[in-house]
């Protein structure tokens, strides 16, 4: 019986954290360029101008980056779904936060995988998404 009352508790447990996964996944929205501007200035300020801290302080606001994974390579894909490269661009992304994987060293992580993801095609697109055009500062 008490067997049975614990893989009851256990099987609860799971179905809870399952469901608050989903709804903080559910929650994501899709960022603006005026939302990462404004964002980006408050990262700035945080992190005393430096780059490495201001980029990945920025991309956690954003909620494309954790520091147990690094970058969620289907958020940033959804962000530039319009380029028709989604699966594409998730390799990519995938492959240079694999190959910049530091845990000990998160910000470089953060500034190296995006330097290396935004080295071809995909930095393109950064740019265009952030161009002044699209932002009413």
């Amino acid at each position: 019986m008490n067997h049975l009352r614990l893989e009851i508790i256990c099987w609860s447990c799971l179905l809870i954290a399952m469901a608050v996964s989903t709804e903080a996944a559910s929650v994501w929205k899709l960022p603006t360029a005026q939302m990462v501007y404004e964002d980006l200035e408050k990262c700035r300020q945080e992190s005393q101008e430096e780059d490495a801290p201001t980029l990945r302080c920025l991309v956690k606001k954003l909620g494309l980056w954790t520091d147990e994974s690094g970058y969620n390579a289907r958020r940033i894909a959804k962000i530039f779904a319009g380029h028709n490269q989604m699966e594409e661009l998730m390799l990519v992304v995938e492959h240079c936060n694999r190959m910049e994987q530091d845990t000990s060293h998160l910000d470089d992580w953060a500034f190296l995988a995006y330097r290396c993801a935004t080295s071809g095609q995909f930095g393109h697109w950064v740019k265009e998404f952030m161009s002044p055009k699209e932002v009413e500062r």
